[in-house]
């Protein structure tokens, strides 16, 4: 970790806790800061904050008080999740203070580069495949961001030889002000989190910051089968590696004559890939060039895409019961997301859907529904899913109470052969604290049938 001292006597502001604020106020504390935390949860209710003020971090909770704002903070280090639309926020700004999310705070201390992943969809899967081919090829990789591990905790353990593969949200790269990767992607861009950012074109923009800081010395490897993405690129001073899984690219990443390449060399029949979904081959194809530009071998890429089946709750393949495979893709929230994963399987498909009403309609689905032989439904959206179902011609449904059930009803429709498939649409709050919750009951469900 670099021992840096511009934080030191600075009156500085965590805004937020959860894991990302808890590691901020340590780091700060220990960077010789004056840190206060304020977190909305009751002292009473709030471990995380108790155990700051045991280490002589001075701790307000229970409400944002906006008052707080006139004791002179010089910064704010914001929690991701709280919006810019937030009264406290806005009363920050107003006052000229700098708000900056944790991951700003991890790159001005780590001693080693980065690898920045951001996207709408694929990101978990991209870095962790960058990972994986990293470590298999004896790089020294270490893993943070979105994807569970946070980021200042993981660079204040980095040395010059690791390299931080991070996982990055539009939320936390809104409050990035020199955070700058060596190689950094974009997987793709569709309409997310507008509640959040308002409109489509500060969603892209929100996301276009993880190149802003980069020069021609740095890579954009970048998605150069979209619009949205190309547009970014448009704009960026990187090196731009774009791949695709429709053009036969020059340069960059693609697919030829059944094979992966990389600036036209060939990596891996695409035969021998052991993670299914046409989908994953964009997430492929970017891990690919992230893996070649820091001097990954070949043998090494082979070795993770033949045995990589795929991340928790991302179309996770979780067993296979007399004859029927089961999968978990429990991360899809939305209705595309469900869309990749239908389009992943040609065998007949028993879905499990539904989820937390949001007051969309899933029409979009109708198309993908061919090859669904019986439609599980539950949560707030049955009803609605059931009917783009109908539409969509399927003969066969179930309503039921909550996944555990859904699993042996989807079951009782099943022939070996058949792919049960967990793609709710839909987040899980109606019913369930996060989606890795109603995933694990999902796995735990087909355990209990085997």
């Amino acid at each position: 970790m670099k021992q840096i001292e511009s934080y030191r006597h600075k009156k500085i502001l965590v805004l937020g806790l959860a894991k990302s604020g808890v590691s901020a106020s340590v780091l700060l504390h220990k960077l010789g800061a004056f840190v206060t935390v304020n977190d909305q949860k009751p002292l009473s209710d709030n471990p995380e904050a108790q155990g700051l003020l045991e280490q002589g971090i001075k701790v307000i909770c229970g409400e944002h008080p906006i008052e707080l704002l006139d004791e002179g903070f010089e910064l704010i280090v914001k929690n991701p999740g709280i919006p810019y639309k937030n009264p406290m926020v806005i009363a920050a700004i107003d006052k000229g203070i700098p708000v900056i999310t944790e991951v700003e705070l991890a790159y001005q201390i780590s001693e080693a580069p980065f690898i920045g992943i951001t996207g709408t969809n694929g990101k978990t899967t991209t870095t962790t495949l960058i990972y994986e081919m990293l470590k298999s090829g004896n790089k020294q990789p270490l893993i943070a961001g979105n994807i569970g591990t946070v980021a200042s905790g993981v660079a204040e353990e980095a040395t010059r030889e690791n390299t931080i593969v991070i996982e990055l949200s539009s939320f936390q790269l809104m409050g990035i002000q020199t955070f700058n990767p060596k190689i950094a992607i974009v997987t793709n861009i569709y309409d997310a989190h507008l509640d959040y950012h308002g409109s489509k074109e500060d969603y892209m923009k929100a996301k276009a910051s993880i190149t802003k800081n980069q020069t021609e010395h740095e890579c954009l490897i970048i998605n150069a089968d979209q619009e949205e993405t190309m547009a970014i690129a448009s704009h960026s001073k990187a090196k731009i590696i774009p791949f695709s899984t429709k053009k036969d690219l020059k340069d960059g990443a693609c697919l030829k004559d059944g094979w992966l390449c990389f600036n036209q060399e060939p990596i891996m029949e695409i035969k021998n890939i052991a993670l299914p979904g046409v989908h994953n081959l964009e997430n492929i194809l970017s891990a690919v060039s992230a893996a070649k530009l820091s001097g990954v071998a070949n043998e090494a890429i082979q070795e993770v895409l033949s045995t990589f089946t795929g991340v928790r709750h991302r179309l996770q393949y979780v067993d296979e019961v007399l004859g029927r495979r089961f999968y978990n893709d429990s991360k899809a929230t939305n209705i595309l997301a469900t869309i990749k994963a239908l389009t992943a399987f040609e065998t007949p498909v028993i879905l499990l859907a539904g989820g937390l009403d949001r007051g969309n309609e899933f029409d979009e689905l109708i198309p993908y529904l061919k090859n669904v032989k019986a439609l599980i439904s539950f949560g707030q959206t049955a009803p609605k899913i059931e009917r783009v179902g109908m539409e969509a011609g399927i003969k066969n449904f179930r309503r039921v109470d909550n996944v555990d059930k859904a699993v042996p009803a989807a079951f009782e429709y099943s022939e070996p052969g058949d792919v049960i498939l967990l793609s709710p649409a839909c987040a899980s709050w109606d019913q369930y604290k996060t989606f890795e919750v109603r995933g694990d009951i999902f796995i735990e469900a087909v355990h209990k049938l085997k």
